[in-house]
Formats: structure tokens, sequence, C-alpha cells
């Protein structure tokens, strides 16, 4: 198998499962002309957290790492009247075409879009004292990945669950000896996740139009109910 098989049946899965969307192509399109890196979810990715988020019934959305506000989109539209993303990104610029992104898609009055490093605004959000987030989306720096782990356990309820991309960095994951900061986050984070009694949780290896990589997924658990270690 090669990576152009791997496009091919990414491409036949979104032709055939995503439909086409004006407002989600214009986002792409605006964050290239931008200059933004192509690091965003790929569209069956986007429809996944769609999905995932209607299951969860999920009022309240929490993401790390907005980038140019498409995976923003897809979780705005799995909510509910009333319901709300909380989104962070680091990047101004990046924030500027999120928020025409997402005003061009007729969601901007469902996501607050909050701007700065996300281990300055998570405590900020913690003190605010407002409800608990239903659904975590981590996809922002990899290295601080354990970090934004914490804090979404600390954010989030019973039954919420916590959706982190990119854990498999193309296979490097398993190099114990790697300097690439990126990978060691990640190898942190599932350790962490490992111990987290917490939760119950699995990893997922995915090809696509991203490459090789993959996701992790993490239930918040009811106290006393069996964990990781369980």
């Amino acid at each position: 198998m090669t990576e152009d098989t791997w496009l091919q049946v990414d491409r036949f899965f979104s032709d055939l499962l995503v439909p086409r969307d004006a407002a989600l192509d214009g986002a792409l399109a605006r964050s290239v002309a931008a200059g933004l890196p192509d690091i965003q979810v790929a569209p069956t990715q986007g429809m996944l957290l769609h999905l995932l988020a209607l299951t969860q019934g999920a009022r309240r959305i929490l993401e790390i790492g907005t980038l140019g506000g498409y995976s923003t989109i897809w979780l705005a539209r799995a909510l509910p009247p009333g319901g709300k993303v909380v989104t962070i990104e680091v990047e101004p610029s990046h924030a500027v075409v999120a928020r025409q992104n997402l005003m061009d898609a007729g969601v901007a009055d469902r996501v607050d879009l909050r701007e700065g490093a996300a281990q300055d605004v998570l405590p900020r959000i913690a003190a605010e004292s407002g409800d608990p987030f239903d659904f975590v989306f981590i996809d922002a720096d990899k290295r601080s990945t354990p970090a934004y782990f914490t804090w979404a356990l600390r954010l989030a309820r019973t039954g919420s669950l916590i959706v982190v991309d990119n854990v498999v960095r193309r296979g490097r994951l398993i190099d114990a000896q790697s300097d690439d900061p990126d990978v060691q986050g990640m190898r942190r984070f599932l350790r962490d996740l490992a111990q987290e009694k917490r939760v119950r949780a699995t990893a997922i290896q995915t090809v696509g139009s991203k490459g090789y990589d993959g996701f992790a997924l993490a239930l918040v658990l009811p106290e006393g109910q069996p964990g990781q270690e369980g």
C-alpha cells in the first residue's frame, strides 16, 4: 500500500460521505491564501468530530488549537441551540482568518475564540466557573499536550469525551530516543493517559490525506468506576 492509495481511498470516502460545502471549502481556500500551515483535519476527520460531538449531545465544547477554524466549524454545527464552542488560538494572524471563516459559515455566534497561549488562557477559563465541557478537542502544539490533557480533565465532567489529534507522528512515536519535542510530548501524554484512573481510553492509527498519524479518545468516568488500570 502506498500513500497514493491512502489519498484515493480518502477521496472516495469524502466524495461519498462528506457533502461538498461552500463554507468549509471557503475556509480551506482562505487559510491557504493567508499562508496558514496545511495541518487542519481532513474532511472525513471533521465529520468524525461532528458525529462524536452529536453523539455526546455536547452543549459546551473546548477546542485547543483553532488554526483557520475549519474543525471549529464542524464542531459548532453539532451544537444545539444555545451551545458554545470555546476555542483557543495562539497566533493572532490565524485568529483573524478563523474569525472570518466562522462568520462566513454562519456559526460565529456559537463560537468564543480566545487569543493567546493555551497555557495562559486555560487557567482563565477555569477561573470563570462556567459549566464543564462535554467535549474537548486537543490539536495544538504537541509538546504541551500533557499539560492540555490535565486541563481538559479539570474542565470536563463525568461522561465528557476528550479527543487528541496527531498522536502517531508518522510512526516516530515509538522512538524513545527521538530528540523531537513533539514526539516526546506525545509519548508523555500517552504515558499519562495510560496511568490516568479517571478515564477509559484508546488510541487509533489513521492513514489518508493527512498522511500516517492517529488520535486518542478518552472518556471521563464516574468516580469509583475502574479506569485505565481497572
